[in-house]
């Protein structure tokens, strides 16, 4: 990915399998906050929320965001 390259927001780059799978797991962690993934991989919140939409079931990513609101509610620093 390139500096300074406006990405779309709601969607996330072209990822292999594996980058897709670290992702997933890394947003599914409650010990790993969406700055750690743009960190590691480039992506913004909304591109992890784009990319959760996509690979899981309905209703494992309502689940999901669900809990990330919930926890993020409680604590200033999450997610």
């Amino acid at each position: 990915m390139a500096a300074g390259v406006a990405l779309d927001p709601t969607r996330a780059p072209t990822l292999d399998a594996a980058v897709i799978g670290e992702v997933i797991q890394m947003a599914l962690s409650d010990h790993v906050g969406f700055a750690e993934i743009r960190a590691v991989h480039g992506l913004t919140p909304d591109q992890v929320k784009a990319l959760m939409r996509s690979q899981l079931s309905a209703g494992s990513y309502r689940s999901w965001r669900r809990r990330v609101r919930r926890f993020s509610d409680r604590r200033a620093h999450y997610k």
